[in-house]
């Protein structure tokens, strides 16, 4: 059984019908034993960096999240849920899980004398760091949906998965041992976002 963690930050029902069309159960929870007795967990999330650290924590699913990290059960973060597995966020002022040794930045506006919107939002290639059982079978031309404000930059190299660039570089996917955070919305990119997920039910 996946868990879908829901601490009232982000659409989780389009991750359950794409998990439903992997023939994937799951389950949309705030229960933190169900969440405990977990195969896998995704992290979901959209909205701001504090707020999400503290849903997690007023739920008391925080301590459980680091308990199964610990033990090895795969978990998947997705847009916030990605940047909550980090140390900090410049969005707010609590500190986050700290799974991997990154920073959460927001976008500049101008890069030079070229303007920037900000959000990020639309469609984008993503380039690979390293290679990970996540993008088996991906086609080359691999395309995922972002919409972010904030951008993920790790401080390892070894941690990076994806890169892309919008003015600056930033760090679209990271992997550490069980753990991989996605800047990007699978749940919304169609086929390559449907062979990613199918890659972390079938192989992560």
């Amino acid at each position: 059984m996946i868990a879908i963690v829901d601490y009232q930050a982000g659409n989780i029902g389009s991750i359950q019908n794409m998990l439903k069309k992997l023939d994937a159960e799951s389950t949309i929870t705030s229960d933190p034993d169900v969440v405990r007795k977990a195969s896998k967990i995704i992290l979901p999330g959209v909205g701001a960096f504090d707020f999400g650290v503290s849903k997690l924590k007023s739920s008391g699913i925080t301590e459980v999240l680091h308990e199964r990290k610990t033990a090895g059960t795969p978990v998947l973060g997705i847009c916030l849920g990605a940047q909550l597995m980090c140390l900090d966020s410049q969005e707010g002022v609590l500190p986050g899980l700290g799974w991997v040794q990154a920073n959460v930045i927001k976008f500049p506006f101008h890069v030079g004398e070229r303007k920037f919107p900000v959000p990020h939002i639309g469609w984008d290639r993503v380039s690979p760091a390293k290679t990970s059982c996540l993008f088996d079978n991906m086609p080359d031309d691999a395309r995922f949906y972002f919409v972010h404000s904030f951008y993920i930059k790790c401080r390892r190299e070894s941690d990076r998965l994806v890169t892309n660039t919008y003015g600056i570089s930033f760090d679209s996917a990271f992997e550490v041992e069980n753990v991989v955070g996605v800047q990007f919305h699978p749940e919304k990119s169609h086929k390559f976002g449907f062979t990613l997920l199918k890659n972390f039910v079938d192989n992560f």
